[in-house]
C-alpha cells in the first residue's frame, strides 16, 4: 500500500477509529448539501429524533433542479418546487447556512465551495454528488456519498470508508494550442478506462498539471469519478495558495492563512512517497479530445479515427458497437464534421470564469447557425456577475447564445434544459451516458469549452485549432 502520499497523511489525520467491519471512521471537515440528495437524509434524522451535529461545518445550496431561465417562485415544475421548499425548511430548522438564489451566492455546489474559500488543502469534504472529487484540486480528500451516508454525516460529522490504493498520474510536457485540462482527463479515462480507477484514488502530478490554474485542476479532479477512481487530488502549491488568498474566507481571516499554510505544506506527498501504481502521460502529444460513444472513456483525438470495435479489448467490443449505433458514427471516420443541434457550455466541470473567457474568444464576431441551440450556464451567481461585468454575456448573446442563470442545467437534464428527441449535443459537461441530457435518443459529445464554442458557431464538431483566436492554457 501507498506511504507518504497526501492521501495517506490526510486520511490518518482524520481517522477517528477502525470499525469492527474493517472500515475507518473519518471526521468530515466540510459537508456540502443540495436539494436533490439531502431531503431523504433529513427525513431519516427526524424519524430518529436526531439533530445535525455540526451545522457550522455544513453548507447548502440549490443547483440540480433550479431553473436557469425563469427562477420565479413557485417553480413551474412541482417536483422542483417541493424539493426546494423542503431544503429551505430543513436548513432553517438545523440553522445551516443556505446559499439560495436570493443571496447572490448560489451556484453549483462544486463551484461555490472553492470560490468561497471553504475548500482548503488537507480537509475531508463530502457531498451527495459523485463529482465532489472536484475539491481534490486543492489538496483535499473529497468524496461523493449516498443518502444514508449523508444521514450519518449530518448526525455524527463522520463517515465510514475503506481506504483505497493510490495511483500517481504523472503528466509531463507542455499542452499545445487549443488543448486544455479537459483533454488531459478525457485522455486519462480513454487510456485507463471507466473502471480503471476502481479501488484507487488518483494523484495528478507533473509539469503539465503544475502549469494549470486552479480551474483546470478542478476540471481534472472533477472527472476522476468517470475513470472509476474514488477521488482525485493535486498537491497544494503556490498556485493553490494564491487562489485561496483572494477568497472571502481568507480576506476576512488573513491570520488563518499564515496559521494553516504550514499544515498545507506538511500534507504534500513526500518526494520519496510510495505509490501503488504510476502512469506517465506526455501532454505535448495530446490534441483536443472528443467522445464518439456513450461513456467518457470512448474518446479520441479530434483528428484521429474512431476505433473499430473488433480492435478493442474483447470486454469492450459489444459496448462499442452499441455506442456507435446510438451515436451514428462509423469506425475509421473522425469526429470532425459531426453535425450538432445543441451546444452546451456549463456544468461543474467547465462553467468557471476562465472557461467562459476562452469560449467567448472563439465565438466573438461569429454567429450560431439558425438550426443550432446554444446556451451558456455559468457555474455560480458570482461567475455570472463577473462574466457580465466583463462583457462576456454581450459577446455570447451577440453570437446567438442564450445566457442563463447559474445551475447544473443540461449536464443532467433535471430541469427544462434538455435535449429533444435525437438531438446531438456538443457539451462541456462530464457524462455522455444515454439519456443523461434528458432524452433517451439524444446524443452527447464531450469536449473542452473552446471546442464547444467552435461547434456552436460551425454547427459541427470542429477542430478549434483551425479557427482564429484559439487560446493556449
Amino acid at each position: 500500500m501507498s506511504e507518504g502520499t497526501l492521501y495517506d497523511k490526510v486520511w490518518d489525520r482524520h481517522k477517528v477509529t477502525t470499525l469492527p467491519n474493517g472500515q475507518d471512521q473519518l471526521f468530515v471537515g466540510l459537508h456540502l448539501i443540495h436539494e436533490v440528495t439531502s431531503p431523504q437524509a433529513f427525513g431519516m434524522l427526524q424519524e430518529r429524533d436526531l439533530e445535525v451535529a455540526r451545522p457550522d461545518l455544513t453548507l447548502a445550496t440549490v443547483d440540480h433542479i433550479v431553473p436557469t431561465a425563469d427562477q420565479s417562485r413557485p417553480y413551474s415544475d412541482d417536483a422542483a418546487e417541493e424539493m426546494m421548499s423542503e431544503l429551505e425548511q430543513n436548513v432553517r430548522d438545523a440553522d445551516i447556512e443556505f446559499l439560495s438564489p436570493e443571496t447572490g451566492e448560489q451556484g453549483i455546489v462544486h463551484v461555490i465551495g472553492p470560490e468561497q474559500g471553504l475548500t482548503q488543502p488537507g480537509k475531508t469534504i463530502v457531498c451527495g454528488d459523485s463529482h465532489t472529487s472536484t475539491h481534490g484540486a486543492f489538496g483535499a480528500l473529497a468524496f461523493g456519498i449516498g443518502t444514508s451516508q449523508i444521514r450519518d454525516v449530518l448526525a455524527t460529522q463522520t463517515i465510514a470508508m475503506e481506504k483505497q490504493k493510490v495511483r500517481k498520474i504523472q503528466v509531463d510536457g507542455e499542452l499545445g494550442e487549443g488543448v486544455e485540462a479537459k483533454d488531459i482527463i478525457l485522455e486519462i479515462i480513454r487510456r485507463l478506462g471507466t473502471e480503471g480507477g476502481v479501488g484507487y484514488v488518483y494523484e495528478y502530478a507533473g509539469e503539465a498539471i503544475e502549469d494549470l490554474g486552479m480551474e483546470g485542476r478542478m476540471s481534472i479532479c472533477n472527472m476522476s469519478i468517470e475513470g472509476g477512481a474514488r477521488a482525485g487530488y493535486v498537491n497544494p502549491d503556490e498556485t493553490t495558495y494564491e487562489w485561496l488568498k483572494e477568497t472571502d474566507y481568507f480576506q476576512e481571516h488573513p491570520e488563518k492563512f499564515e496559521e494553516l499554510k504550514p499544515y498545507w505544506e506538511s500534507i504534500r506527498s513526500d518526494d520519496d512517497a510510495e505509490y501503488d501504481d504510476v502512469v506517465h502521460i506526455d501532454a505535448s502529444e495530446l490534441e483536443p479530445v472528443v467522445t464518439w460513444g456513450t461513456t467518457p472513456g470512448q474518446g479520441v483525438g479530434v483528428t484521429q479515427p474512431i476505433p473499430a470495435p473488433e480492435d478493442l479489448p474483447a470486454e469492450k467490443q459489444d459496448t462499442a458497437r452499441r455506442a456507435q449505433e446510438h451515436m451514428r458514427v462509423e469506425p475509421g471516420d473522425t469526429m470532425e464534421g459531426y453535425d450538432i443541434d445543441v451546444a452546451f457550455l456549463g456544468s461543474c466541470t467547465n462553467a468557471r470564469l476562465p472557461d467562459l473567457r476562452r469560449a467567448a474568444k472563439i465565438v466573438e464576431g461569429r454567429q450560431v447557425p439558425d438550426d443550432v441551440r446554444a446556451f451558456v450556464v455559468p457555474g455560480s451567481q458570482r461567475v455570472q456577475k463577473a462574466a457580465e461585468e466583463e462583457g462576456l454575456k454581450d459577446v455570447f448573446e451577440a453570437a446567438g447564445f442564450d445566457w442563463r442563470n447559474a445551475g447544473c442545467s443540461m449536464c443532467l437534464g433535471m430541469n427544462d434544459d434538455q435535449l429533444e428527441g435525437d438531438e446531438a449535443s456538443a457539451s462541456s459537461s462530464n457524462r455522455n451516458f444515454v439519456g443523461r441530457q434528458g432524452s433517451k435518443d439524444g446524443r452527447t459529445v464531450l469536449m473542452n469549452p473552446q471546442m464547444v464554442a467552435a461547434a456552436a458557431v460551425t454547427g459541427e464538431v470542429t477542430d478549434v485549432r483551425d479557427l482564429e483566436e484559439v487560446v493556449s492554457v
